[in-house]
């Protein structure tokens, strides 16, 4: 009888000690036994920090360990599938066969993506349902509220990243993509051996992370502690959250509402000093992310080994771009432009990998260690900037146009200036048709709106995942910048195509007795799927 495969660990608990160095502490609590570990609510929130080391973690199955160094990994991995972000040469090989559409194939192992994603977000999952199933505890209803509303929004956020790695995510309200298969669910304990589920719908999917956000920002709600940590959920991060969701559904009076509850907590716009690099949690507009202490450093395995052309890492010799087409639709004078450098006479080219490696024609700066030599940067998972565009989007769907422009014109004002951001805006007008053509000029306030969006949020949220969600294709001939022998035109010029999603793992169907590849894979990949 074939149980659910191993991947649904046991328990992996870290504890925090020493809140006022800002730091999660790494010496693991796993030698406490479960019966401590949820006696109480300070122990509970040892196991909460334990989920967000996780993130953090590199070796998420049996190699290629330098390219699965956790979340971040995941990110620039679904990220490269789309058009904005490319990479200038194979290097190691690293993400780079991601970027060409070149890991169909490594579903059959437990090394590649496919295994590694799926392995590591239901190991995060488990963890939570342990936490979860002992909601009766000692301690404050204010303490208990704290730790177990951070892990209902945990597990609503790791559904929400499975569900859009392994099937699309497109269609409106109600359409029959909410039918389409989902992944498996469980809200209970699991261990090695314990009986798999189905896939249920993408609809079951949606329904689970709802109620556990919902769950999340009911307990957050009732507690009177504060963010521990920039590490730790709070009610504003559960909102923005939500707001995130809600957008990924299509439900726009719902994402619009959690955006403003979010705002309505947290609502600092980065200046130019907050946004010169992206990997700082401290900053005031950074409202969650991962802080990277010396002795979490995962050295080859960060995605700073590989994006800071000037780390002199083996890997950064691939240097990571923006889309030329992108760049040029930032303004002079915008703060943004430093996140790139912008185009360069060749013949000036650094190498990569050595102290001018960024010296390369749209090149990256964006995201890149802090302290290369000691090898940390934080990596920042929601910023109030992310919130104002799902505002900003939600409300221009639903016809509020003035808002819409309240909360575009909050961000441009901080990137232009007041007077270029009323000059910018006015040029559009109101209208929720989003174009087709992802290299086109924006003719409509929502073009504006999902253009500040690709500019803003490059690198930090898959660009691929709204490609699925607005229902659009690309072709990166428009680009200008990408490698003609990796246009893959016929990967990614249609619609929902096979090739934005990944397959799931065999060892799943292997291990799983309500899985069965031949009917629940997802569809074939490959030419014009």
């Amino acid at each position: 009888m074939k149980k659910i495969f191993a991947i649904l660990s046991v328990i992996a608990v870290l504890g925090l000690s020493g809140c006022d160095k800002g730091f999660l502490d790494t010496d693991p609590t796993d030698r406490v036994s479960g019966t401590l570990i949820f006696s109480n609510a300070e122990n509970a929130l040892s196991a909460v920090n334990g989920l967000y080391r996780l993130c953090n973690l590199a070796g998420w199955g049996s190699g290629w360990t330098h390219e699965n160094g956790g979340l971040p990994s995941v990110i620039l991995t679904m990220d490269l599938k789309a058009e904005d972000h490319l990479m200038d040469s194979q290097g190691s090989g690293w993400f780079y066969e991601d970027y060409r559409y070149g890991t169909f194939g490594d579903y059959s192992n437990t090394a590649g993506h496919q295994y590694q994603f799926w392995n590591m977000f239901y190991t995060i999952i488990s963890n939570t349902n342990y936490i979860l199933d002992n909601k009766e505890m000692e301690g404050t209803s204010s303490a208990i509220n704290y730790a177990i509303g951070q892990a209902f929004a945990m597990r609503a956020y790791c559904y929400s990243w499975l569900i859009q790695i392994y099937q699309q995510n497109g269609g409106a309200a109600g359409s029959a993509q909410r039918d389409l298969p989902g992944v498996p669910i469980y809200t209970g304990p699991t261990v090695a051996g314990s009986p798999g589920a189905g896939r249920g719908t993408v609809q079951n999917v949606y329904d689970q992370i709802n109620a556990d956000i919902d769950s999340a920002i009911a307990r957050l709600s009732a507690t009177d502690i504060k963010q521990m940590h920039k590490s730790h959920i709070d009610l504003a991060v559960a909102y923005g959250l939500k707001a995130r969701f809600a957008l990924i559904e299509q439900d726009f009076p719902t994402a619009l509402s959690a955006a403003e509850s979010c705002l309505a907590l947290k609502n600092h716009v980065g200046t130019a000093s907050d946004i010169a690099q992206i990997n700082d949690v401290s900053k005031n507009n950074v409202l969650w992310g991962i802080a990277i202490q010396t002795d979490q450093a995962l050295g080859n395995a960060s995605v700073y080994s590989h994006m800071d052309s000037d780390c002199k890492s083996t890997y950064s010799k691939a240097r990571h771009l923006i889309v030329k087409w992108l760049y040029n639709q930032i303004p002079a004078g915008d703060a943004r432009l430093a996140w790139w450098t912008g185009d360069i006479p060749e013949a000036s080219w650094g190498d990569a990998g050595t102290a001018n490696g960024s010296t390369r024609s749209f090149c990256q700066k964006k995201l890149v260690y802090k302290n290369a030599a000691a090898s940390t940067g934080d990596h920042i998972l929601l910023r109030t900037e992310e919130v104002y565009l799902t505002a900003a989007e939600a409300a221009c769907r639903t016809n509020d146009y003035t808002k819409a422009r309240q909360y575009l014109g909050a961000l441009e004002d901080a990137r232009i200036g007041a007077t270029a951001s009323a000059a910018r805006l006015a040029l559009y007008p109101d209208s929720n048709t989003l174009g087709t053509d992802t290299f086109a000029a924006p003719a409509s306030l929502l073009d504006e709106i999902i253009l500040q969006r690709r500019i803003e949020l490059w690198g930090e949220w898959p660009r691929i995942f709204d490609i699925q969600r607005l229902g659009l294709a690309f072709d990166r001939t428009g680009g200008l910048n990408h490698e003609p022998k990796y246009i893959l035109k016929e990967l990614t010029s249609k619609v929902a195509s096979a090739n934005f999603i990944l397959w799931i793992p065999q060892a799943e169907f292997d291990g799983n007795e309500n899985m069965n590849a031949a009917t629940d894979q997802n569809p074939e990949q490959g030419e014009g799927k």
